[in-house]
């Protein structure tokens, strides 16, 4: 095999390990594909980037932009909603209505939008008749699948295959090319996705997401009643006069404030960061209860209330040193925790002040003198490094004088339980929010020594750390709480005409993937709050503001009704409820629809080619007011078109090195025993196996000169191949290999197996008619 096949074939066997393992962005292994077929010289590099101008690439971004011109000026919404007057009760009935529906609007809009704009009506649907989410939403997903096959544009593999056809030379797809094979396809697929939902898809499958806005029937779906308990504020509290986050209630013990219930009557539900405390106030909060009621047996004390043990620790022990910023330092303009996570940081000297407080945010100049605990063979490589441009030992006076020292040292002791240390300190919520810094552990046997970065802290330690003694009331406060786990105050209680609970999904094309709550700020921006996140088939209820979101998951938010509408406009979520989406510009729809019908209409003539008329339809939208240029950019999903533009150049490489030929072979093998027939469903079934892995287009880029050198080989019709490579590429096995599916995850609480499950029978069932229909239409 010649060294050239064999870095094709290593190239690709890599690509589809990542996509398969999720272990990078589907869009930058495309990315590396490209890179390294013209690092290897397996292309050229004008090969390697003329992807990024290919007319599949321009057509499908530009698909992109006019299914959001549908979406905005309400058409496909107006068509969504008559689900309501033909879907009846019957869910037989219901799963025909939205697959029929969803599927006519795949055929011309784009998957990944149609899935978005249906998912809150199909809640909507599953709400009012009853029938649960995991028995609608998988259908919803494979019929935007189904119908996307009916049309040239539907799918981005159909355009690719169109496009791999013309530049081999031959007569490519028209726009209606697909409509007899894909319509039979969508109408059988959809017969069976209703039996096969009867069979494979139980009722009680999908209550992960609840089918009614009921504060019970989402806290039950949650399991929220695990993790919600009432807390009182004594008389004399130190948080009695505070604001609630001024309280930080939230940060430093994980729980939520979701009602306030105040002495002689009267409820807050979801109160704001603004609300003020008072004493007596009973709090119904969520979280973790263990982890508030371990604070009731720790101790925050002052070195003078220690007695002996405070002298046990002299300064000299503590290895602080002073480093003096160098004037060149990578510090500079940064935080010291953002490059450095084993150096603690006690104390900044900056234009002659002292600075105590906030340092974990505090940036740094050249010049600037810190106070910290670091190993002196760790500064030595930092001077050498020139981070810092020198270091020395504090005299015991100076830490003192200058730094004040004696003003920020006191000891937590942590006697019977360290609930809120079951992480290494340095991860430490409370000693996050309050800016406690741990300086050194004195063990049960008196033994003095410095904390290590990674180390979890035992029952029995005592702490000496560093930070605001101001805060040591709020600290002290949090022990008096009077916890009561027995939900004396009743879930029902939660409920009102303005404040509800509703339920939220990251939009395909969100910008805030990757980040937490707490990085984007999202109770101080939405003034809601988040109870729960649903993720892999489960509940998470505790410390979600610190865990980074992922475009599937859903969350459980609480809130005013407004606020909760607010948020549905963002361009970021799709609110699981149709009723309270964000309002259409329904006087541009005509325009809207005369826009798409100037599009398509020179390309069903044969007139213009589909890349040059929808790139003029997307102007034409933009100026008639459908959509602004700025929502056109934010429909676009850049990452498949990304993922196109970076893997063309395979399948360049795969033609051209001979590996694809190599491929068709290998297929060739299963003639004699099965006939040209048989060789084409091998094809099929190779395209089944990689759709669990790969993007549809990504599939149909690398099938495609396969599909190509099988019909030179068999004296085929290329136009019949590439149809069959069209129907298989579909993603009907796997959730992660197309933005769809993933989307429908979490409301309707599948799992990976769940996709196989359903995919399956139906994919074989789709290869049978196939077999049986491409022939008559496009002769082999």
């Amino acid at each position: 095999m010649p060294l050239e096949v064999i870095l094709v074939f290593a190239i690709l066997t890599v690509a589809v390990v990542l996509f398969l393992t999720g272990w990078m962005r589907m869009d930058l292994v495309a990315f590396l594909v490209l890179g390294s077929l013209a690092v290897t010289g397996l292309v050229t590099p004008h090969q390697a980037l003329q992807g990024f101008s290919n007319p599949a690439v321009i057509t499908v971004w530009s698909m992109f932009i006019l299914s959001a011109a549908f979406s905005f000026t309400g058409l496909a919404r107006m068509i969504g909603q008559q689900m309501y007057a033909l879907a009846g009760k019957s869910e037989w009935r219901v799963i025909m209505v939205i697959m029929l529906i969803s599927g006519l609007l795949s055929s011309v809009m784009n998957n990944i939008g149609v899935a978005a704009l249906m998912l809150p009506v199909v809640m909507d649907i599953s709400r009012s008749t009853g029938h649960p989410p995991a028995r609608l939403l998988l259908p919803l997903a494979i019929s935007t699948h189904l119908g996307g096959l009916t049309t040239l544009i539907g799918n981005p593999s159909n355009i690719v295959v169109s496009v791999a056809l013309a530049d081999a030379g031959e007569t490519p797809f028209r726009l209606l090319d697909f409509t007899p094979i894909g319509i039979t396809i969508m109408l059988a697929g959809t017969l069976m996705v209703a039996l096969l939902t009867r069979k494979l898809l139980p009722a009680s499958k999908g209550q992960s997401i609840s089918n009614k806005l009921k504060f019970d029937d989402l806290s039950n779906s949650y399991h929220l009643e695990d993790r919600i308990f009432t807390v009182t504020i004594p008389e004399n509290s130190a948080l009695s006069g505070l604001t609630l986050a001024e309280s930080r209630l939230r940060p430093a013990l994980g729980i939520n404030v979701i009602s306030i219930k105040r002495e002689g009557g009267g409820t807050i539900l979801n109160p704001e960061p603004e609300t003020v405390l008072r004493h007596h106030d009973k709090l119904m909060v969520q979280g973790r209860f263990e982890a508030v009621n371990a604070l009731k047996r720790w101790r925050f004390l002052l070195p003078e209330q220690m007695g002996t043990l405070a002298e046990t620790i002299s300064l000299e022990q503590l290895n602080l040193f002073e480093v003096i910023i160098a004037h060149e330092s990578p510090l500079k303009g940064k935080t010291i925790y953002s490059i450095y996570h084993d150096v603690t940081l006690v104390a900044i000297r900056k234009d002659g002040q002292t600075i105590t407080k906030g340092l974990r945010n505090m940036t740094f100049s050249g010049g600037d003198m810190l106070l910290v605990q670091a190993a002196p063979e760790k500064l030595q490589d930092w001077k050498e490094q020139k981070i810092v441009a020198e270091f020395r030992t504090v005299a015991p006076e100076k830490l003192q004088f200058l730094y004040r020292i004696h003003e920020t040292l006191f000891y937590i002791s942590i006697e019977e339980s360290s609930e809120l240390f079951e992480k290494t300190h340095s991860n430490n919520q409370l000693a996050e929010t309050f800016g406690l810094r741990p300086l050194a552990i004195v063990e049960k046997n008196g033994r003095v020594r410095i904390p290590q970065m990674s180390e979890t802290l035992a029952l029995g330690t005592t702490l000496l750390v560093s930070g605001n003694r101001s805060d040591l009331s709020i600290l002290k406060s949090y022990k008096t709480l009077v916890i009561d786990e027995s939900h004396s105050m009743a879930q029902s209680n939660l409920e009102a005409d303005d404040v509800i609970m509703a339920e939220v999904v990251l939009a395909p094309r969100s910008a805030i993937a990757g980040k937490t709550l707490r990085e984007i700020n999202f109770r101080k921006k939405f003034g809601l709050s988040v109870l729960a996140l649903w993720r892999d088939g489960r509940a998470y209820r505790t410390n979600i503001h610190n865990l980074q979101l992922r475009f599937g998951e859903a969350l459980l938010i609480y809130g005013k009704r407004d606020k909760i509408a607010i948020l549905g406009n963002d361009p970021d979520f799709i609110l699981l409820t149709d009723t309270m989406s964000k309002p259409m510009r329904l006087k541009k729809a005509p325009w809207a629809i005369i826009v798409i019908v100037a599009v398509l209409a020179p390309v069903v003539t044969g007139w213009l080619p589909i890349e040059l008329t929808s790139v003029v339809g997307v102007a034409l939208m933009v100026l008639t007011g459908c959509l602004t240029m700025e929502e056109a950019y934010q429909s676009i999903h850049w990452r498949s078109v990304f993922l196109i533009a970076g893997m063309l150049p395979l399948g360049i490489a795969l033609q051209e090195t001979g590996a694809a030929a190599l491929l068709a072979g290998k297929l060739a093998l299963l003639e004699p025993w099965t006939g040209v027939f048989g060789v084409v469903a091998g094809l099929y079934l190779l395209a089944m196996l990689l759709s669990l892995a790969l993007h549809p287009a990504a599939l149909a880029v690398i099938l495609a000169p396969v599909a190509m050198q099988m019909a030179e080989i068999f004296n085929l019709s290329p136009q019949s191949l590439m149809m069959f490579v069209a129907i298989a590429s579909m993603s009907l096995l796997s959730p992660v290999s197309h933005p769809a599916n993933l989307l429908i995850m979490a409301p309707g609480g599948y799992k990976f197996s769940d996709f196989v499950k359903f995919g399956l029978p139906l994919a074989l069932f789709i290869m049978l008619i196939a077999l049986f229909l491409v022939p008559v239409f496009w002769p082999l």
